[in-house]
């Protein structure tokens, strides 16, 4: 249900607490027995997956973390909050660490102002996350608080774009923009806010078409944007696609399960006067999950087309992921459909870019509880790995090796990477890009985001030594303080990435 890589190149994976005992034990005689389902649970509900070895071990979450948020703040250290009944207000750390098989989740004695229970987490400039919305929660608070500010703030456009009986609304998507304001968007509406006056300073157009928003999930991304040095104002564009119809919620509960919508949306939010720009995709599709990938392009995978999110309220999975060319000129080019999956991916899987360029993609449980036979859409327990077109062994020789980064890394400063490429290889079609790892739960991967840096010099060291140097993002509010994955690409094809620390 959710994942959060960290830049140690491990994933922290969770589901629900709620639903009685999972397939995996607790080491060590550790239980939890606070337990809703059951007196006594001495079984995982959480576990760091080793990308590398492909191999995991076993978390113990105290409280009951679904349907919950999370961001990783400038350490490195994932911020984890909300969640269910005993865990709505609940705020939980888990930290990269040396010692393998002792770290374990942490949780905090303070807690969250108000229930947060599918709501959205953003860092901020100043290190801090901003936790937005959630179930019937209209406003938005801050981790660590401010002691001299208010703890909670109300925030009136929440209450507005919820539609009775669906909601469609929850898990906002959340972008911070380089002036240093938020961009929220939900249901089909979006506004600009000044979080630290608590004022909304714009407004935009309503995206066409179907609602976008949980439970007519729809996912997002803002688009990549391309850095110049010393431009302290990029443009800005967010693209928004799939979602559901007003009514397709109702509708699913009582057996009628709704085409899913096959519109994009994209909007230059920068613009003096901007508006939605509309796409069609190959097909419709509710609960998809939409990542930057190292090349700028944007991958589409996951989610079914026909109902909403909720259990037992999707059918007709969409096996076939799908990359979308934002920069492509023919708009009958930008979409391609690339080779499915045999998994249905649905309601509560998740996805997640990993740095050697692959995308990990786990779960789907559309049922109240584990239900692995006589359903038509099992639990799914497994992890698999998506690979795009960039690593077919047919562009190896394309492929950037050997890559090495030194950090931390100042704002605005020069930096160099280093890296090796096949003899006679042209740098021309070289470009850097550097993208934050996300925390993604229900189709949204909060804090994702992708910049292209400003090249200064490629210099050839040896035959196959080559030395490429970019400026770093001008300011905080362009790339918040914390790791990244920094990838070369040459020629469409990215290299593994190297971590760097923004600070």
């Amino acid at each position: 249900m959710h994942m959060q890589l960290l830049h140690n190149n491990k994933v922290v994976i969770f589901d629900r607490t709620d639903f009685g005992s999972s397939n995996l034990s607790l080491p060590q005689g550790k239980c939890r027995y606070n337990d809703e389902a059951i007196k006594v649970d001495c079984t995982a509900h959480s576990i760091l997956y080793n990308v590398a070895t492909n191999t995991y071990r076993p978390l113990m979450v105290q409280t009951d973390v679904w349907c919950s948020s999370g961001a990783v703040n400038s350490n490195g250290t994932l911020i984890q909050t909300g969640g269910y009944h005993d865990g709505e207000r609940k705020i939980r750390l888990f930290s990269p660490c040396t010692d393998e098989e002792t770290c374990d989740w942490t949780e905090l004695q303070q807690n969250l102002t108000v229930k947060r229970w599918y709501s959205t987490d953003h860092i901020l400039p100043d290190g801090r996350i901003m936790i937005i919305g959630g179930r019937s929660a209209y406003s938005y608070e801050f981790f660590p608080q401010n002691s001299d500010t208010n703890y909670v703030f109300h925030l009136p456009f929440l209450k507005e774009t919820t539609d009775p009986k669906e909601e469609n609304n929850l898990y906002p998507f959340l972008y911070l923009l380089p002036d240093g304001n938020v961009y929220i968007f939900a249901n089909q509406r979006s506004i600009v806010l000044d979080y630290a006056n608590n004022r909304v300073v714009r407004e935009f157009p309503v995206i066409p078409g179907e609602k976008r928003s949980y439970p007519a999930t729809g996912s997002s991304v803002m688009l990549p944007m391309r850095l110049v040095a010393g431009d302290f104002s990029p443009v800005v564009e967010v693209m928004v696609c799939g979602g559901a119809n007003g009514g397709a919620f109702l509708q699913a509960a009582v057996g009628g399960f709704m085409p899913a919508s096959r519109t994009c949306g994209r909007i230059k939010i920068t613009d003096p006067d901007p508006k939605w720009v509309m796409e069609d995709m190959p097909s419709g599709r509710v609960m998809p999950d939409m990542l930057l990938l190292p090349t700028g392009d944007v991958i589409l995978l996951n989610g079914a087309s026909k109902g909403t999110a909720g259990w037992e309220s999707a059918i007709d999975p969409v096996l076939n992921p799908v990359i979308y060319e934002p920069g492509q000129p023919d708009l009958n080019k930008r979409f391609s459909v690339l080779n499915p999956t045999s998994i249905p991916r649905m309601y509560h899987s998740s996805a997640t870019l990993l740095p050697d360029g692959r995308i990990l993609v786990g779960g789907s449980n559309p049922h109240i509880r584990y239900n692995f036979t006589g359903v038509k859409y099992p639990t799914e327990l497994s992890l698999e790995a998506f690979m795009p077109p960039y690593l077919s062994p047919h562009h190896s020789h394309l492929r950037p090796s050997n890559t090495t980064a030194a950090g931390p890394v100042s704002y605005g400063q020069k930096f160099s990477i280093t890296f090796t490429l096949g003899v006679s290889q042209d740098t021309k079609e070289v470009m850097v890009t550097m993208i934050a790892p996300s925390f993604t739960t229900h189709s949204f991967a909060m804090n994702q985001r992708l910049l292209i840096l400003d090249i200064v010099e490629i210099q050839q060291l040896s035959s196959f030594a080559q030395k490429i140097t970019v400026y770093a993002p001008p300011s905080r509010n362009i790339a918040p303080p914390g790791y990244y994955m920094v990838f070369v690409v040459h020629k469409g094809v990215p290299g593994h990435s190297n971590w760097v620390k923004m600070q």
